[in-house]
C-alpha cells in the first residue's frame, strides 16, 4: 500500500455534514497486477454545490470519478475504502463498494448521473433524442404512467433550453449542433432527478460560445435541482467559472481542496501553483511556458514516468537516455536556418510569403467560405479564430491543398498554388506542412516514431536513407524530445510527446509554413504551455510561418502576431492581435472575447 499523501486543506468542509450527499473515503484503486494508482483520495460532495476535480493527463481524476458510480474501467479494480451516498429521501445511507451488479445499475442513471466528454459518441446515431431520454424514464420506472414520463421529457428538454415539442424529440443526433446534443446529454442526465452528476470533461472541443451555453446550462440545472456534481476537468478557467469548490490531483493523490477563491487565488501546493502558471490569460500579462520553477514541472509531469489510468501501465523515464549532446542539440539552430532565413527575406522583398486571396467555397447553397483574404510572411503567426462551423478548418485545408473544391487563388510566394496537393509541385508540397488535431490518430501505431517521421522524406524524394536518418534525428531534437526517441511508438508516448513527433514530422523537409490545426485543444494546461513555447521557439530560430487554427482566444496573445476571426465564412475582424482584442470592429468577435473563461 503506497503513502498515503497529506492533502492541503483550506476549510473543513470536507467533514462531516448534513449538505454532503456522496463522500468518498481513502480511495485505492488498483490495477490487476496489484499496483496502486489512486492513494487514499477524500473528498465530499454537497447539495447545490459543483466540485471542480482537476489534473493533467493520468492523475486519477477520471478514475476518482467513475469509483463514484461503483465503476472501474478495463485493468483496474476496486482496492480499499469507501464511497458512501446519501439519497433523498432515504433514511439510511448506501455503500457502493458493497452492491451487487443489478443494484449498481439501479443507481446509475437515478441516484447518480454521468455527462461523458463526447456527446456525439454517447448519443446512439439510430435513435431520435426523444427516444433516448424516453429510455432512461422506462429502464428505471420513472413515474405512474406511460402520460409522466412523455411529459418528464418534454419538461427536461425545456429545462436545458431546447424546444420540448414533439417535432424537435424526433430529430437524430446528427441533425444537432455539438451544443445541442450535449444539452441532449444533460437532459437524459437529469431526467431522473438525481441526487449526484458526475461530469467528465463535457465541454473539451466546444467552442466557447457554445461551451459557455453548456456551463450555464449544468450550473443553473444543478442549483434548481439541488444536486451534487463532481466536474472533472484539466481547465481551471472553465473550474473559476462552474465550480464552487476544486480539488487538485497528482499522479493519484489529492494535493489540494477549498474554496474556488482560496485554491486558485492563495495555492499552497507547488503543483497547484504550476498549473495555474500554465494557464493562458487573454490579458497577455504573463508568458506560458517560460520560467524554470513550471518547465522543471511540466518536464516532470510530461517527460518522466506516466500512470495510464485506463490500464494502469508504467512507462519508462522518457528523458534517462537523453545525453547532452542531445540536451545541446535540441538548443541549436537548424543547419537549414540561414537558406530559410534567406529565402524568407527574398519573399519578403517581392511578394508575400503566402497569399490567400479571393477564397470561396459551396456545397449547393451552403456558403462555407465566402472571399477569404490574408497574408503570411515569413515568422509570422496568425490565428485563425471561430466557432464550430465558422470555416476555419476547411480555409486551413484550402491553404494545404487538402480541399481543391474552392475558387480564388493561394499563392506561396507569388506563385499559384494548384488546388490539391496532388497537383502541386514538390517543392510546393514540402513548403506548406499540416499538423493535424489528434496526434495518436495521425501517427501509425505500428511504426516507430522514425520510421513515421522519414515517410515525408521518402515521399519528397529527398537524400539518403543515412542523410533522412539524421534529419529525422535532427527534428527530433528540435522538438526537445531526443534522438532516443527515433525508436519508440506512439503508444509509448504521452500525449505532449505524441504532439511534439506530430510537429517533428511537419519540420523534417523544413518547410516555410505551418498549419496547426487544434493541436492544442486535448492537452492539459502545462503540456499546452510547452508546445506553445516550442512553436514560439521554431518561428524564431526557423522563420517559420504558422497559421494557427484554434476556438481558444485566450491563446492568442501567447502565440499570434495576427487574429483573422471567421463567421459563417467571412471575415469579420481581421489584424494584430493587440488591436483586435483590444478594440474588436465586429459584434461577432465582441461576443466570442465576452464569453472566454475568465482567470
Amino acid at each position: 500500500m503506497s503513502p498515503k499523501t497529506e492533502t492541503v486543506r483550506h476549510d473543513d468542509a470536507n467533514e462531516p455534514n448534513e449538505k454532503i450527499v456522496l463522500r468518498v473515503s481513502d480511495l485505492r484503486v488498483l490495477t490487476n497486477a496489484g499496483d496502486e494508482i489512486l492513494h487514499g483520495v477524500d473528498f465530499a460532495l454537497s447539495r447545490g454545490e459543483i466540485l471542480g476535480l482537476v489534473g493533467e493527463s493520468g492523475s486519477g481524476k477520471t478514475t476518482a470519478g467513475l469509483a463514484c458510480m461503483g465503476h472501474f474501467r478495463e485493468g483496474l479494480k476496486f482496492g480499499s475504502g469507501s464511497v458512501s451516498i446519501w439519497p433523498r429521501g432515504d433514511a439510511t445511507h448506501l455503500e457502493v463498494g458493497d452492491l451487487d451488479e443489478v443494484a449498481l445499475r439501479d443507481l446509475r442513471g437515478s441516484r447518480i448521473a454521468y455527462i461523458p466528454q463526447d456527446p456525439a459518441l454517447s448519443l446512439n446515431p439510430a435513435m431520435r433524442v426523444g427516444e433516448q431520454i424516453r429510455e432512461v424514464l422506462d429502464i428505471h420506472d420513472f413515474g405512474a404512467s406511460d402520460r409522466e414520463r412523455t411529459d418528464r421529457v418534454a419538461e427536461v428538454l425545456v429545462d436545458v433550453g431546447l424546444p420540448g415539442d414533439r417535432a424537435y424529440q424526433k430529430r437524430w443526433p446528427h441533425q444537432l449542433s455539438g451544443g445541442q446534443q450535449q444539452r441532449i446529454g444533460i437532459a437524459m442526465a437529469f431526467a431522473m432527478y438525481p441526487d449526484v452528476l458526475i461530469l467528465d470533461e463535457p465541454t473539451t472541443g466546444l467552442d466557447v460560445s457554445t461551451q459557455s451555453v453548456v456551463l450555464d446550462t449544468i450550473r443553473q440545472m444543478t442549483v434548481a435541482n439541488n444536486v451534487a456534481g463532481l466536474y472533472i476537468t484539466h481547465d481551471l478557467a472553465v473550474i473559476k467559472d462552474i465550480s464552487d469548490r476544486v480539488a487538485v490531483m497528482l499522479r493519484g493523490d489529492l494535493v489540494e481542496e477549498g474554496p474556488v477563491s482560496a485554491v486558485l487565488e492563495r495555492p499552497q501546493h507547488e503543483y497547484t501553483k504550476m498549473l495555474m502558471a500554465a494557464v493562458p490569460d487573454l490579458a497577455g500579462r504573463k508568458t506560458i511556458g517560460d520560467g524554470a520553477a513550471e518547465a522543471k514541472a511540466v518536464a516532470e509531469a510530461d517527460e518522466k514516468t506516466h500512470i495510464l489510468v485506463s490500464t494502469g501501465e508504467k512507462l519508462a523515464d522518457s528523458g534517462s537516455d537523453r545525453s547532452d549532446a542531445d540536451v545541446a542539440a535540441a538548443s541549436a539552430v537548424d543547419s537549414d536556418v540561414s537558406d530559410v532565413e534567406e529565402m524568407g527575406k527574398s519573399a519578403s522583398a517581392n511578394a508575400p510569403l503566402l497569399e490567400v486571396k479571393d477564397v470561396a467555397l459551396a456545397y449547393g447553397k451552403a456558403q462555407i467560405l465566402d472571399g477569404i483574404n490574408m497574408v503570411l510572411e515569413p515568422g509570422e503567426c496568425t490565428m485563425l479564430l471561430g466557432e464550430s462551423g465558422s470555416g476555419k478548418t476547411t480555409l486551413s485545408q484550402c491553404v494545404a491543398g487538402l480541399n481543391d473544391d474552392y475558387q480564388g487563388a493561394v499563392k506561396l510566394r507569388g506563385t499559384e498554388l494548384a488546388r490539391s496537393t496532388r497537383k502541386r509541385t514538390n517543392e510546393q508540397r514540402v513548403g506548406i506542412q499540416y499538423v493535424f488535431q489528434s496526434p495518436f490518430s495521425s501517427l501509425n501505431p505500428r511504426r516507430s516514431i522514425g520510421q513515421s517521421l522519414t515517410v515525408p522524406l521518402e515521399m519528397s524524394g529527398n537524400g539518403t536513407a543515412a542523410s533522412r536518418k539524421a534529419a529525422v534525428e535532427e527534428a527530433l531534437d528540435s522538438v526537445r524530445l531526443g534522438r532516443s526517441f527515433y525508436h519508440r511508438r506512439p503508444g509509448d508516448l504521452s500525449g505532449g510527446e505524441r504532439q511534439r513527433a506530430a510537429i517533428a514530422r511537419a519540420l523534417v523537409n523544413a518547410p516555410s509554413v505551418m498549419v496547426c490545426d487544434e493541436i492544442t485543444s486535448a492537452l492539459d494546461v502545462s503540456v499546452q504551455a510547452s508546445i506553445v513555447a516550442l512553436l514560439r521557439t521554431l518561428r524564431e530560430e526557423r522563420q517559420l510561418a504558422m497559421l494557427f487554427v484554434t476556438h481558444n482566444i485566450a491563446l492568442s496573445r501567447h502565440i499570434a502576431d495576427n487574429l483573422a476571426v471567421l463567421n459563417k465564412g467571412k471575415i469579420v475582424d481581421y489584424g494584430p492581435t493587440a488591436s483586435v482584442l483590444e478594440d474588436p470592429s465586429h459584434e461577432y468577435t465582441r461576443a466570442l472575447i465576452a464569453d472566454v473563461p475568465k482567470f
